[in-house]
């Protein structure tokens, strides 16, 4: 188990440039840490910051493919991270960031495939597909949503389109799995632990969120440490 969480033992890697890491202290607990790796030049991986305390989901984790949505788990797996969003002004990112605020959702509708797990506009009803009771309104987290990333689970086909995009956001190629969930993020902590997003203490948080790069594709890797190395 000896740095399991090391870049060079994780399976999915593929072209990542920067990696962050995040091991769970076991598979039903909501405490972990989260690293951040760089690749070099010399195509080494260095740890480019402190190991920072990270939180999970109150139900502990759950293999992504097997996750349900509400039942409070983290997903397991292997991530990109193409987005970022807040209710507070972009901070000094390098990701696409989309200035939220009380009029944003994101949508988790099972009846509606096309807009699930995507950035949705509600002031208007004006062809509005989903229901605002199965949409979480980004403004009730104040705290939490002052700045996050939008890691890539349970992502349509189409969905790392910029949130700068169009208000509404159809997708016509292939859905998200409406059985598993939706709205992962990388955000501020909260007052215990999350629904199934990852959250770290505001300062460790702009720290992260300002060092990703697009142009190093970055990717996310989260399980409990017994089984990150197969994530």
């Amino acid at each position: 188990m000896r740095n399991a969480w090391h870049p060079s033992r994780l399976a999915h890697v593929r072209d990542a440039r920067q990696l962050v890491v995040v091991t769970g202290d076991a598979k039903g607990s909501w405490h972990g840490t989260l690293r951040a790796f760089e690749l070099g030049t010399d195509h080494t991986w260095r740890e480019r910051f402190p190991a920072m305390a990270a939180r999970n989901g109150w139900g502990g984790w759950a293999v992504a493919s097997r996750r349900m949505q509400g039942d409070g788990t983290s997903p397991q797996g292997t991530f990109g991270i193409t987005t970022a969003f807040g209710l507070r002004p972009d901070p000094g990112m390098k990701l696409p960031y989309r200035h939220v605020d009380e009029n944003d959702r994101w949508v988790g509708d099972q009846r509606d495939a096309k807009t699930y797990n995507l950035l949705q506009h509600s002031t208007s009803p004006a062809g509005r597909t989903w229901r605002l009771g199965h949409a979480e309104r980004l403004g009730d987290y104040p705290i939490q949503y002052e700045h996050a990333a939008v890691i890539d689970f349970n992502r349509p086909a189409a969905a790392t389109v910029s949130l700068a995009a169009a208000r509404h956001q159809y997708v016509t190629s292939r859905p998200a799995d409406v059985r598993r969930g939706s709205a992962i993020f990388l955000h501020v902590n909260g007052a215990g632990a999350t629904a199934g997003c990852i959250s770290l203490g505001r300062a460790d948080l702009l720290t992260i969120l300002r060092w990703l790069d697009p142009s190093l594709r970055p990717r996310i890797v989260m399980a409990p440490l017994a089984e990150i190395a197969g994530a």
